[in-house]
C-alpha cells in the first residue's frame, strides 16, 4: 500500500497526483503574501518558491516518501488545494505527517478539514502508522485549528527546518497502547 490517495475522493474532493500542469493553477498560493507569512526560509519569488515546491513534491513521489495530492472540487474540476501523507524527520524521529495547503480563495470552506480527515482515515484503515502528525507554525492558528479539527491534540513545540513548530498528533484507534 503506498502513501499516495490517488483515486481517493470526499463529499467535495477527489485526490489525484499533482501535474507539472498543475503549476499555473497553484501559483496563487505563493503569489498571495497570507499564504507562506509564517514560514521562513521560503524563496521571495513565487515563481521560484512555486517550483521549488512541484521539485519536492515529484520528488517525494520518486523516492515512495509520500506527497501531497492535488485536491480537485468535484463539482467544476477545479484544484482548490494539495494534502497528503509526508515521511518526516522531527527531532531525528521519523514521523508520517499530514500536510495541507488550500488555494487562497478557497479558504475557511473547510476543504483543508475535510482533506486531512480523509487522509488520517486512509493513514489508519491501512496501517501506514500507529500516529500521524501535522508540523505547523506556531502563529499559524488556522492550520492549527485544522489539526484540532481532525482530531489531533498538541504534543510537543520544536523547531522544523529553523523554524518554531508545534507539533500535532493522533494515534491510530487500532493500535494496542503499551502502557
Amino acid at each position: 500500500m503506498g502513501l499516495l490517495l490517488y483515486g481517493e475522493e470526499t463529499k467535495r474532493l477527489k485526490f489525484r497526483n499533482l501535474l507539472s500542469t498543475d503549476f499555473k493553477a497553484w501559483l496563487p498560493f505563493h503569489k498571495y503574501p497570507r499564504s507562506t507569512q509564517y514560514w521562513e526560509g521560503l524563496p521571495k519569488d513565487p515563481y521560484t518558491a512555486c517550483r521549488e515546491q512541484f521539485d519536492r513534491v515529484f520528488e517525494r513521489y520518486e523516492k515512495k516518501l509520500g506527497g501531497m495530492n492535488a485536491l480537485i472540487l468535484k463539482s467544476d474540476g477545479n484544484l482548490v488545494g494539495i494534502c497528503g501523507l509526508l515521511v518526516q524527520t522531527v527531532d531525528g524521529l521519523q514521523e508520517l505527517e499530514i500536510g495541507y495547503s488550500i488555494l487562497p480563495e478557497y479558504w475557511k470552506q473547510g476543504y483543508a478539514t475535510e482533506a486531512a480527515i480523509k487522509c488520517r482515515e486512509f493513514a489508519f484503515k491501512n496501517n501506514l502508522a500507529d500516529s500521524l502528525i501535522s508540523i505547523i507554525h506556531v502563529d499559524n492558528i488556522p492550520s492549527q485549528k485544522v489539526a484540532l479539527n481532525n482530531g489531533m491534540h498538541l504534543d510537543k513545540t520544536t523547531l522544523y527546518k529553523d523554524n518554531p513548530v508545534q507539533i500535532y498528533r493522533i494515534r491510530s484507534p487500532f493500535t494496542i497502547s503499551q502502557n
